[in-house]
């Protein structure tokens, strides 16, 4: 991406660390995978009647069997539980309780969100001062809405990891077949009474059972069985994959599976799941080669921040590809046509280095230290509902100057309520001063 000399200090105190690097590896492949997906789709021509926004690879036959590979998100979830699974382990080995672990991800999670949201808040704003026709206005920050469902599903999945955590210990087989018949009957309720909003229940229960069967492997339950044992629940939940598709039942596009997800995505995880156990002996010895730690670290150090930012940046290359076709500077073949595949390889290589040089700077929210979290429960569990609405309101309706105002408050007070200084609320900065004070 940029250049690696800043990766040393990232990477210094990480290498002797007891994270697993090959997962890590995984989890920044799949974050590259979606950014190149999303590059993809980014459709924009000039039509008969003006610019015209798409998703370029909507509705064509091709993108099926491509969508097996490239839908990510239930093996990104299924790392997301491995490393909660250590994060939580080891938080407790030094004392910080369940309300404590949840304002900490509280922190991590919203605060690059909370800059990129008031960022597009004024971008979008500035355009509409600018005369930027409104429907293109409102179709940019509907655009740069769509992925952070996963700002809102991730949070609140990681809000409830401590309780999902202690039912594993208690009874991780009763948890998983509970959460799996939870799923079922999300499905089964929502195609039978014809209301589709029942199918949204199951945003909380796919990826609450996608992040348990991370959990499982992170307790190498997993890994202990047989070759042959994991190589056969890979293939059969592929194959039952396939059944469930060509009965009809589930849609065959992966990625259309995820809007809103069900059983499919349970079958497809189990999928990525088993090969993902086979293939760890080969990641280890892939992820330790200098090169490869060094890129993986400076990616997973500013996940968040690059996920959060890919899609406004992408929004931001279309449109100023749309500005030079109209002025006759640049080429906008239209979507699908063999000039546009012949550019597609620079499209997506420059949508790269976009997205590593503004994650480079941005991503100095996502890595600074954090207050220590010693928030109540209570604390906890208002700053979890006020982090995930901050999302919801931006799904509702996109990004707009409103909604982005709406979300960067609720923001604010989730921050604000997570971070909960000890002592009367007081800083660390002013603990000391106070101590050494001769009026203390």
């Amino acid at each position: 991406m940029t250049t690696l000399a800043p990766l040393q200090a990232v990477t210094a105190g990480r290498r002797r660390s007891p994270r697993d690097a090959g997962i890590d590896l995984v989890r920044a492949v799949c974050l590259a995978i979606v950014v190149a997906l999303h590059s993809l789709m980014v459709g924009v021509s000039l039509g008969s009647n003006g610019p015209v926004f798409e998703n370029a690879a909507e509705g064509h036959a091709w993108f099926i069997p491509v969508s097996f590979f490239v839908q990510v998100m239930p093996l990104f979830f299924i790392v997301g539980g491995f490393s909660t699974r250590l994060a939580y382990r080891s938080a407790r080995s030094r004392g910080t309780g369940a309300a404590g672990f949840v304002a900490g991800r509280v922190q991590r999670l919203l605060g690059p969100a909370i800059v990129m949201i008031a960022v597009v808040g004024v971008s979008l704003l500035t355009m509409t001062i600018a005369g930027i026709p409104a429907d293109m206005v409102a179709e940019a920050g509907f655009r740069i809405s769509q992925p952070l469902w996963f700002l809102g599903v991730y949070l609140g999945i990681q809000a409830l990891a401590p309780a999902m955590i202690t039912a594993h210990e208690r009874a991780p087989r009763i948890t998983l077949a509970l959460l799996a018949l939870s799923v079922i009957g999300v499905d089964v309720a929502a195609a039978t009474t014809g209301i589709g909003g029942i199918a949204l229940l199951n945003l909380g229960f796919v990826w609450l059972l996608v992040q348990q069967l991370g959990f499982w492997l992170a307790d190498g339950q997993i890994d202990s069985l047989s070759v042959r044992a994991r190589a056969a629940i890979g293939i059969g939940a592929l194959v039952s994959l396939i059944a469930v598709i060509a009965v009809g039942i589930y849609p065959a596009n992966m990625y259309a599976a995820l809007n809103p997800p069900s059983a499919a995505l349970i079958l497809l995880g189990i999928a990525q799941l088993a090969a993902l156990s086979l293939a760890r002996p080969w990641l280890r010895r892939v992820a330790e080669r200098e090169l490869v730690r060094d890129v993986a670290s400076w990616i997973n150090a500013r996940s968040m921040t690059i996920y959060l930012w890919h899609m406004p940046l992408l929004i931001a290359l279309a449109a100023i590809g749309l500005v030079g076709a109209m002025n006759g500077v640049l080429p906008l073949p239209d979507p699908g046509t063999g000039a546009w595949w012949a550019t597609r390889p620079i499209w997506i290589a420059l949508a790269f280095v976009a997205t590593a040089l503004v994650s480079q700077f941005a991503g100095r929210w996502e890595r600074r230290a954090m207050p220590t979290p010693t928030a109540s429960t209570r604390r906890a569990v208002i700053a979890s509902i006020a982090g995930v609405l901050s999302a919801v309101v931006l799904l509702v309706s996109g990004i707009t100057v409103v909604t982005a105002i709406m979300s960067v408050l609720l923001m604010r007070v989730a921050l604000a309520t997570a971070a909960n200084p000890p002592l009367g609320g007081r800083s660390r900065y002013q603990r000391v001063m106070l101590s050494t004070s001769p009026h203390a």
